[in-house]
């Protein structure tokens, strides 16, 4: 492929999912300044793999990529007992890119209520040990399929629906509402 047909699919592939790529790597890393660092190195592995990406989902090729990436570089960078905890305007953004909002609309009050439940919740998918925490992370505030997400991590699809409804009850039973 020449570099400007490259360049296109690079465009078509990539691009449009830098948002989710980058929210991915900061609920990854813990920082957006980390998730940054972790997203150029992403986008340069996604550069230089662009003419094998054999088509499908690229939202979860990118993603697959990020991840991997985010756990390598975290090995460099990080002492293990470093925790990953997202950022709060992930959620934000992920409320709009969703078309919802938070419910901050009916007055400070209100504002503040949401924003003590993001902020418990945050800690509450902090605490979760990694494997429930990526799951629940790339399922539920990523809205991959439970298919890509099996592929991603390289596990059986009934795993990560186990993961998936443990993750969500230990959730519920950290924030108090226990089924």
């Amino acid at each position: 492929m020449s570099e400007r047909a490259l360049a296109e699919r690079f465009n078509q592939v990539v691009v449009p999912h830098l948002a989710d790529a980058l929210a991915l790597a900061r609920w990854l890393t813990g920082n957006a300044a980390d998730a940054e660092d972790v997203v150029q190195d992403a986008c340069v592995k996604a550069h230089a793999g662009i003419s094998g990406y054999a088509g499908g989902n690229a939202r979860a090729w990118l993603l697959t990529i990020v991840r991997n990436t985010s756990y390598t570089w975290m090995a460099r960078n990080r002492p293990r007992a470093v925790m990953a905890v997202g950022d709060l305007g992930d959620l934000d953004d992920m409320a709009a890119a969703h078309g919802t909002s938070r419910p901050d609309e009916d007055g400070p009050e209100a504002g503040l209520i949401a924003r003590a439940d993001t902020a418990a919740l945050q800690a509450a998918i902090a605490a979760l040990p990694r494997p429930f925490r990526e799951t629940l992370v790339l399922r539920d505030i990523n809205g991959l399929g439970y298919r890509d997400i099996a592929a991603m991590l390289d596990v059986p699809m009934g795993t990560v629906m186990s993961r998936l409804a443990r993750a969500r009850g230990l959730l519920a039973s950290e924030l108090g509402r226990a089924p």
